[in-house]
């Protein structure tokens, strides 16, 4: 019996730690930028685009952050991506127009397209082959613990203490974030076997794009809950929307370290199946969602799917490419999600606008059949695959 490889180690921890300082510096400004540009003048187009100038801007550099992983290596990569982070976070505070706030916006997602496509193939780099699942859960729960109090204490800081304060302290988390990658350990890829391409090739890894697409139909639906939960709040009249983001966070933080270790075990098929249909389930309360618990229960099903599903997908990406190609795979499967982020955003908004948000929930179930008709099609042409190999072998 083969010894199993520790994965608490020195570099996971440490990456963990520096990878959660950062989602705290990231959540912290989620829910009071939209308002320092309010409070700076700027109307709902302004608002709308701090949102989609991110997403626009993280989602054109991850391809070239990947094929930089590969071929220049992971650390200067990542210190270069905390530093432009750093350098945007710093200069919210400074900016006189709402203008120029948007442009450093554009600026701070291509930091963060930088740095968490990095900081994903790192821990690929350092996670055993045999424990990917696992060790996906346990590295995704310290982003998800970020994401249960980061919105808060900005919120707080910036009532409180005002926006000086707010990006004083985000700069400072990422700071902190950068010293602590700087104590990480990184292996480089191997000269030999870093991939000679042209600039322009090799910037998507053709063995991520299958999980990748499925990955951009879980982005399209989370692209929907979160960009208009607070607007769904206010038409069926649950004044604490705030619940759905906190038990949605706690259900994420538990159910990623088990559906690891089930991925580990059984394969990505005992969570991708049952995760998405948990997904579904918790997407059709939420659309009937009238009350308190009736949200706080949607959010808790909801958790558990997308918590069990995005992980697993990752680990089953990572498994399916050579370890060369991991920033690339890493890149292709992050771009995904922002491209099913950006879409279902602007494709349900619309459908909103002329039915509802309880009926545009509805309608992104569409979304949730497709992933599982296109998966049940991959696994039942893996099963013939496997049947006719038998059978020459045979």
């Amino acid at each position: 019996m083969s010894e199993v490889k520790p994965l608490w180690t020195r570099d996971f921890v440490i990456l963990a730690l520096s990878n959660f300082m950062l989602f705290v510096a990231f959540q912290m400004l989620l829910p009071t930028l939209p308002v320092y540009v309010t409070d700076m003048g700027g109307d709902q187009l302004a608002v709308g685009l701090v949102i989609s100038l991110f997403t626009v801007s993280a989602l054109l550099v991850r391809p070239f952050t990947g094929k930089a992983l590969d071929t220049i290596g992971r650390k200067p990569v990542l210190l270069l991506g905390l530093a432009i982070f750093l350098l945007a976070v710093s200069g919210y505070y400074w900016m006189v127009s709402v203008a120029l706030v948007l442009a450093i916006r554009f600026l701070h997602g291509i930091g963060w397209g930088i740095v968490t496509t990095t900081y994903g193939t790192i821990v690929s780099d350092i996670i055993p082959s045999e424990r990917s699942g696992e060790g996906m859960g346990y590295f995704g729960m310290f982003s998800n613990l970020a994401m249960a109090f980061g919105p808060l204490v900005g919120l707080w800081v910036s009532q409180n203490w005002g926006y000086g304060w707010l990006f004083a302290i985000s700069a400072g988390l990422t700071a902190l974030a950068m010293i602590l990658s700087r104590l990480v350990r990184i292996k480089g890829v191997p000269a030999g076997k870093r991939p000679r391409t042209s600039i322009m090739s090799g910037l998507l890894e053709k063995a991520a794009l299958f999980p990748s697409l499925l990955n951009l139909l879980i982005g399209f639906i989370y692209g929907g809950i979160f960009s208009f939960i607070t607007l769904f709040g206010l038409e069926v009249g649950i004044e604490n929307i705030g619940l759905f983001f906190l038990f949605n966070a706690i259900a994420l933080m538990a159910v990623r370290p088990l559906a690891g270790k089930l991925f580990d075990r059984r394969g990505p098929v005992w969570i991708l199946l049952p995760g998405a249909i948990i997904l579904g389930v918790g997407l059709l309360l939420l659309s009937y969602s009238t009350t308190e618990i009736e949200l706080v229960g949607a959010a808790i099903l909801f958790g558990i799917g997308v918590g069990s599903v995005q992980p697993s997908l990752q680990a089953w990406t990572i498994k399916r490419v050579d370890p060369a190609r991991r920033g690339a795979a890493t890149g292709t499967f992050f771009s995904a999600f922002d491209l099913g982020i950006g879409g279902g955003a602007m494709i349900l908004g619309a459908i909103a606008k002329v039915t509802s948000f309880a009926l545009m929930y509805r309608y992104s179930l569409i979304a949730l059949a497709l992933y599982l008709i296109i998966y049940i099609i991959y696994l039942s042409r893996q099963a013939k695959k496997t049947q006719a190999t038998e059978t020459v072998s045979s």
